[in-house]
């Protein structure tokens, strides 16, 4: 189960009031809880409205404001020209990206629990009467291994970005 927000309340003055440790909070500190991998949601005090997409992007515009060229004039243009329809086709994407990028994930997880419980090992991986896979073995057995293993992760690799690709046509 997902980990509820710490809830941020902001007051008329601008202060932001970390309901959770019962102190006040910096943008600074907020974007560091995000780092964490901590969720923040942000309440006006007085109306109780949602204020966490104003903050962030706040947070990122303070950012922006230090590093200079975190975001591309060219990439904010746009954001300001298409607006709405922007904002639509980057969620749809988003959403598309994050939900191949899973189910890759769960397939791979899948691909190497049967290919362990089948009793595969990468090659150069064999071990022989207790020596480490490359142990006893000549430099040219040791390199061979390492192609023959390179080979390999590179055709499951293949195969995964098939799948994504064929996953992302289905979407389209």
């Amino acid at each position: 189960m997902a980990e509820e927000p710490i809830v941020i309340k902001k007051y008329s003055n601008r202060k932001l009031y970390d309901s959770s440790r019962s102190r006040y909070i910096t943008l600074e500190e907020i974007a560091g809880l995000i780092r964490e991998g901590k969720q923040v949601k942000v309440v006006d005090s007085a109306s109780q409205e949602d204020l966490t997409t104003v903050t962030l992007a706040q947070i990122i515009l303070e950012e922006e404001k230090k590093r200079k060229n975190l975001l591309p004039v060219s990439f904010l243009h746009q954001v300001i020209q298409y607006g709405h329809s922007l904002q639509t086709l980057f969620q749809r994407q988003l959403f598309s990206n994050l939900e191949a990028l899973m189910a890759t994930q769960t397939d791979a997880g899948k691909l190497w629990r049967e290919w362990t419980t089948r009793g595969w090992i990468p090659p150069g991986w064999e071990v022989n009467q207790g020596q480490a896979p490359t142990e006893g073995k000549s430099e040219g057995q040791r390199d061979a291994s390492l192609k023959a293993e390179l080979e390999s992760l590179k055709a499951s690799l293949d195969r995964l970005e098939q799948r994504i690709h064929e996953h992302e046509t289905e979407r389209g």
